[in-house]
């Protein structure tokens, strides 16, 4: 048992609480590493955690200090969940603005999840679409995408993002993800 999971569980934190903290945090250690995550690659050291900068609603700002020979810090939108029903299966959301303007969703999912039908996206109840799994660690499956304008406008106005994984063919899970405090947290973004 890990350090934090002891004070976790001495703070009385639920298991639902527990998977999401794990998950931030592993996540949060690989997710600065460049549009393709290679995080097999990346030394301790690179693979630290990122400081929350600030919190807008349900997202928070984490930031990582500049790679060497940047100038800024990395940032990123977070935000963590677990089903309501399972407490076992959450999600961690990343958006990230690069340097030249680029924007990418990532999601990172369970593993044991069905790959072939994609991460599946809804933003108040309207069909966004499906963004198929790239990779999966040791601890997590995740899928990106280049996010362009007309989703932008979409995660800045909507209320709710359910974001569907699959465990069989037929079993759809749906994870709500709140959309409040996207557009505040995004102006963070530099």
């Amino acid at each position: 048992m890990h350090d934090t999971e002891i004070a976790d569980r001495a703070a009385g934190c639920s298991a639902s609480q527990r998977f999401a903290r794990a998950a931030l945090s592993l996540a949060a250690k690989i997710a600065f590493g460049g549009a393709l995550l290679i995080a097999c690659a990346m030394s301790p050291a690179a693979a630290q955690e990122g400081t929350v900068k600030s919190q807008h609603g349900d997202w928070q700002v984490v930031c990582k200090d500049p790679p060497p020979g940047a100038k800024n810090e990395v940032c990123a939108l977070v935000q963590s969940v677990t089903a309501e029903d399972k407490d076992n299966i959450g999600l961690t959301v990343y958006f990230q603005k690069f340097s030249n303007g680029t924007r990418v969703l990532r999601v990172f999912a369970p593993l044991g999840i069905l790959l072939p039908p994609g991460l599946g996206l809804k933003i108040d109840d309207k069909d966004v679409g499906h963004a198929p799994f790239l990779r999966c660690h040791t601890f997590a499956c995740y899928a990106q995408v280049v996010v362009e304008d007309p989703l932008v406008e979409q995660l800045k106005t909507g209320k709710t993002a359910i974001f569907i994984i699959f465990q069989a063919e037929e079993a759809g899970i749906g994870i709500p993800i709140s959309l409040a405090g996207f557009k505040e947290a995004l102006a963070e973004l530099k």
